[in-house]
């Protein structure tokens, strides 16, 4: 497996939990504005028990992100997430870079 500066490769731990029986999501950044923390192209990796590997924000909203692929993996729909803020909340909401991000998130198989 490849390693990252999170850990083992979110795709591989993906695909290592799928043959396990887990029921997994994928949330992949699909794209950003401004000063965003994680660049395209960037995977976490969520089970349904919660256990999640990998990085979408570099910390900012991967609760968030949780929920909602807890709530895809449920349903099985794919949802679109996006994140940002005006730089006077960026530090409320985690975000202190004040970029924003749009997050794909999906069920596999």
């Amino acid at each position: 497996m490849n390693e990252t500066p999170f850990g083992l490769d979110p795709l591989a731990t993906a695909e290592a939990w799928r043959k396990s029986g887990r029921d997994v999501a994928i949330a992949t950044v699909i794209e950003t504005w401004g000063s965003a923390p994680r660049p395209a192209g960037s995977h976490l990796v969520i089970d349904s028990d919660g256990n999640f590997e990998g990085s979408v924000s570099g910390g900012c909203v991967e609760g968030a992100v949780i929920t909602e692929a807890l709530d895809v993996i449920g349903n099985g729909e794919a949802k679109m997430l996006e994140f940002g803020v005006a730089d006077e909340t960026a530090w409320r909401v985690g975000l202190s870079c004040g970029g924003r991000i749009r997050v794909y998130v999906e069920r596999l198989g």
